[in-house]
């Protein structure tokens, strides 16, 4: 599966108070490159097939930080790998409102229909919404098709190309991207399969990046869309979990599990939505659970006892 590494670019000294859209000139300030300086210092084991940016100064910026502290290698010699830019993923035109203060636009009538519904709305002198995602997904299932499945790229944009691209990929109407946060020199990450996207992260301001690496060539191929891939999960608690089939992963504690491995996001993993999951729900979790631990007459274990909300703890007792 081709593997994205969506940044956003870093803080500029009006990030959060201009529209800056397509405004030329303006660059990062002195934590926007440290945020660039300690993204690239996070990344740096992971191998990119190609690092791809927005034309404006924030990004590019951005991305040449990571560009320069590259593995050395035919792809960056001298430990420095090319950026190269691309039109597609740049800002939305906004249009007459380029330049202008936030609290002055959230002042204007349209503003509320771009909270509320942004799929209608067309920026005056501008882009509509809908645009600029189709533009954006438009350019990363291209780079996707021309790297190859195996590769793993980088791409530096803007708050709202990023949001687009991943409610895409996460098969969600434009009116809900509203619910991504996507916040300054973060990484989300989507792993692009034969038959749908997975994303692996969202957001992600800090910590290992060791799941990215890719993963080591297995006997016989790997299973196109199981949505795991090199090393761990990454925290995602939608990810499939090796050896634990679909509709058994809702049980988490078990070896491996999301819950044994996350105490603190066990009453999450048990609010599944599918079928499936409800059945499990309603049967309890020791009936028809793959792990031997939490069968009818097996003790609780400490990990079930730190993750499971106190009505399963009674039923597993």
């Amino acid at each position: 599966m081709t593997t994205v590494l969506l940044v956003r670019h870093g803080l500029t000294e009006v990030t959060g108070k201009i529209l800056l859209g397509w405004t030329p000139g303006v660059g990062l300030d002195d934590r926007g490159r440290a945020q660039a300086s300690a993204l690239a210092e996070r990344l740096v084991g992971i191998p990119l097939a190609a690092i791809v940016s927005s034309p404006l100064d924030r990004c590019h910026q951005t991305a040449q930080a990571i560009a320069g502290r590259r593995p050395e290698g035919p792809a960056a010699p001298g430990g420095t790998q090319d950026v190269v830019t691309d039109d597609r993923v740049g800002e939305c035109h906004y249009g007459d409102w380029t330049g202008k203060e936030l609290a002055a636009l959230a002042k204007e009538p349209l503003w509320k229909i771009v909270q509320s519904q942004p799929s209608a709305v067309t920026f005056p002198g501008g882009e509509a919404l809908r645009d600029t995602q189709a533009r954006g997904v438009t350019a990363v299932r291209e780079w996707n098709e021309r790297l190859g499945p195996d590769a793993t790229w980088l791409l530096c944009s803007h708050g709202d190309v990023i949001r687009t691209v991943v409610a895409d990929a996460l098969g969600m109407h434009l009116d809900m991207y509203h619910r991504i946060t996507v916040d300054p020199c973060s990484l989300t990450v989507v792993r692009y399969g034969d038959h749908r996207p997975f994303v692996r992260r969202i957001n992600d301001i800090g910590g290992s990046v060791a799941d990215l690496l890719p993963a080591p060539p297995s006997p016989g191929g790997t299973g196109g869309d199981s949505g795991a891939g090199g090393g761990g999960g990454g925290g995602n608690l939608a990810s499939a979990e090796p050896g634990v089939p679909g509709e058994q992963r809702w049980c988490g504690a078990g070896p491996g599990g999301v819950a044994g491995r996350t105490a603190d996001r066990g009453r999450r993993v048990h609010r599944g939505g599918s079928p499936a999951e409800s059945a499990h729900r309603r049967q309890g979790p020791l009936r028809g659970c793959p792990y031997p631990q939490h069968r009818p007459g097996a003790a609780s274990t400490p990990a079930a006892d730190q993750t499971f909300p106190v009505s399963v703890r009674r039923i597993m007792r």
